[in-house]
């Protein structure tokens, strides 16, 4: 099966891009990397406009399904509000139970200046 888009309900929690991906990590950091384009925790909803514009702009790989979901990883680039593209890949899950597509994180595949 090739891509697919994400429906357009899908959803990211607030929490976990204000208390994660823009916050430092002991393990795993992603805030270091996001700073370099821009985002930064002052401005959380333009991290989170940029992540539903890619998820809804690309095409979505099934990657993996358990018993709580299928998962899908969204590859893409995100251009953050200093004009820097990031290379992003981002994980949604689709929930068997609720049938909700959540965001679950986001991991850097490369970088490349304006």
């Amino acid at each position: 099966m090739g891509p697919m888009k994400l429906p357009a309900d899908a959803v990211i929690a607030r929490s976990k891009v204000t208390d994660y991906l823009l916050v430092r990590q002991d393990r795993g950091d992603k805030s270091a990397f996001l700073e370099r384009a821009g985002y930064s925790a002052l401005h959380p909803d333009r991290l989170i406009n940029d992540l539903m514009r890619l998820s809804s702009e690309s095409g979505a790989e099934l990657v993996e399904e358990n018993e709580f979901g299928r998962y899908y990883e969204v590859v893409g680039t995100l251009t953050g509000p200093a004009g820097v593209k990031l290379g992003v890949k981002t994980i949604w899950m689709s929930e068997h139970l609720s049938g909700v597509t959540k965001f679950i994180t986001l991991i850097p595949s490369g970088l490349s200046k304006k």
